[in-house]
């Protein structure tokens, strides 16, 4: 019975957790085959076969936490280095495991799958373009795999526990209410599957060649792809980088603790710790404090910078933090981590600094959520010489979405513009767009943002934050969803809308949405800033009621004048 092993992670990761396992037991595997995805903090690594044979026992699930030297398999068979040979020394497999090698001509060949970067596949294919695209893991990239999509599905999840906790105050009684973990993560799983089918069928279907490895950029017209069973060399003429982002590690003493966890594991834990210590209280790490605090885990958020969510304006920022507190989390603002020690008990100690003072909290799980930085780990670049934004954390590029080198584009989170999937999959269009000959740009004072805490928070334009720097003149108003109708009979009067407008031209520039739907909301306001309609205009259209869009209208109002329905 050959023992299949962990033997190696990405980096210096001695640990992580199982993810998606690709084979059962009775299988018959081949060396080289994938068997099982192994998730740590610099992201998935996939484990494959160095046997060939039928698999007889597996020592591992799903979610379980492994170690560097652990078994997953047991199988029945012959080791790659074995290889079969008779006396003689003919090598029965010489030729089957010697790799393929293939040369394919392409129009447009793109390294990554993410939204950036299958948007871009598909759209070209469509223009009647030969594209290739080379993906090491999984079509969707981490939006769908380990980000937008999984993330949203706990957060339905946990939005039904709490509601069903309050359900008395809407005359409904439940009892014996309960987190099954297990369901919710399979439930996470099911829909992240059923959407990466979707693209794999719309890829197939438009005819976009797909090509499974590490994409390498060899020249300005060729890139090389090699895996175990094949090496495979395309000639193109144009290329599209959209690699994009992998977990920003920040250098702290005891962060190799196995009890330090990024978004990839804590979309994965099957149990619920009881206390839960997040890094971080940005977007990732108040989403997910909001989500694990709704479970009913006791969370604490440890913030450097002064306020959470610190890059919206203050009114929003006290506004979330007060309900934040409400619901029983503590906030730590202005405090820095210095230290995570385990005891011995098997939880661990965060050590941190505020306003001048050594503070200790104990948890079962540390979360860390400090950002996400672009990813280019063997692309090739430096040899290329394509140049970097100035503080080198992305690729530079033009708003053509060209490099340096003028037929290699950039796209998505590699280019560290703006870190959200919409803005990869539209810089993908106007990038294939510009390949097309036509001239193209992207428009990102425009760009929505979504932030789904409870009450969900949308942000698109100017902030009031930013127009004061600026020195812009404006005029603003804000509506309460305490007044609007709709909010009351949903249960969830928390929030307000925000209306920016331009003073000299009366035009809206930004507005920020804080309640119920307000990530639906927000593009009822896109649509006007993009359209550059004035508050004058939202004022005279008829909004339907009750619905919580008539607190757009009277935010409007409020600048024009004031609000119908609110002093």
């Amino acid at each position: 019975m050959i023992e299949i092993k962990l033997d190696k992670l990405s980096g210096e990761s001695k640990s992580g957790v199982i993810g998606k396992i690709n084979k059962k037991i009775g299988d018959k595997i081949e060396v080289g085959d994938i068997l099982v995805q192994v998730e740590t903090k610099k992201g998935n690594v996939s484990i494959k076969s160095n046997a060939s044979g039928v698999i007889k026992e597996m020592i591992v699930d799903e979610g379980d936490s492994v170690n560097i030297g652990d078994i997953l398999f047991k199988i029945d068979g012959i080791k790659n280095e074995e290889c079969c040979k008779k006396s003689d020394g003919f090598d029965y497999f010489s030729n089957f495991m010697k790799p393929k090698i293939k040369e394919i001509n392409a129009d447009i060949t793109i390294i990554g799958a993410g939204p950036g970067g299958y948007v871009a596949a598909i759209y070209a294919a469509k223009q009647g373009k030969k594209v290739v695209i080379i993906e090491k893991e999984h079509v969707g990239g981490t939006c769908l795999n380990y980000g937008c999509i999984p993330t949203k599905s706990l957060v339905r999840s946990s939005e039904i526990y709490r509601n069903m906790k309050k359900s008395e105050s809407f005359g409904i009684f439940a009892e014996n209410i309960s987190v099954d973990m297990k369901k919710v993560i399979n439930r996470k799983d099911n829909i992240k599957n059923e959407l990466k089918g979707g693209i794999e069928y719309l890829l197939e279907k438009n005819n976009v060649e797909k090509i499974d490895g590490n994409g390498k950029i060899l020249d300005k017209n060729t890139v090389f792809v090699k895996t175990n069973r094949a090496e495979t060399t395309i000639n193109t003429k144009d290329i599209i980088i959209a690699t994009g982002s992998e977990t920003s590690i920040v250098p702290i003493k005891g962060i190799d603790s196995k009890n330090v966890i990024t978004s990839t594991e804590a979309l994965d834990m099957t149990s619920l710790p009881k206390k839960l210590v997040i890094v971080g209280g940005g977007v990732i790490g108040m989403e997910f404090a909001f989500i694990y605090e709704s479970f009913g885990v006791e969370v604490f958020v440890v913030e450097y910078a002064d306020k959470i969510l610190a890059s919206l304006d203050d009114d929003v920022c006290d506004e979330i933090s007060k309900i934040a507190k409400e619901d029983g989390m503590k906030l730590y603002t202005s405090s820095k981590v210095e230290s995570i020690d385990d005891t011995e008990d098997g939880g661990s100690i965060v050590s941190f600094v505020k306003d001048g003072k050594s503070r200790y909290i104990s948890c079962d799980k540390v979360l860390l959520a400090v950002g996400r930085q672009p990813y280019f780990e063997g692309l090739g670049i430096e040899e290329l010489e394509i140049e970097m934004n100035e503080n080198k954390k992305g690729i530079k590029i033009n708003e053509k979405m060209q490099t340096n080198i003028s037929n290699i584009y950039a796209i998505g989170d590699v280019t560290n513009i703006l870190q959200l999937a919409h803005v990869a999959s539209h810089q993908g269009i106007v990038a294939i767009d510009n390949i097309l000959g036509e001239d193209k740009t992207i428009d990102y004072s425009t760009v929505p943002s979504a932030i789904f805490t409870e009450p969900e928070i949308a942000v698109i334009g100017i902030t009031e934050k930013i127009a004061m720097e600026k020195g812009i003149d404006i005029e603003i108003g804000k509506f309460p969803m305490s007044a609007n109708g709709k909010a009351l009979t949903l249960g969830e009067p928390k929030g307000f809308v925000k209306i920016i407008k331009e003073r000299s031209t009366g035009k809206i520039i930004g507005s920020t949405i804080i309640g119920p739907h307000a990530t639906d909301l927000l593009s009822a306001v896109t649509l006007c800033i993009k359209n550059n309609l004035t508050t004058k205009q939202i004022t005279e259209t008829i909004f339907a009621h009750p619905t919580t869009a008539e607190s757009i209208h009277e935010a409007a109002l409020s600048v024009e004048g004031g609000a119908i329905h609110f002093v």
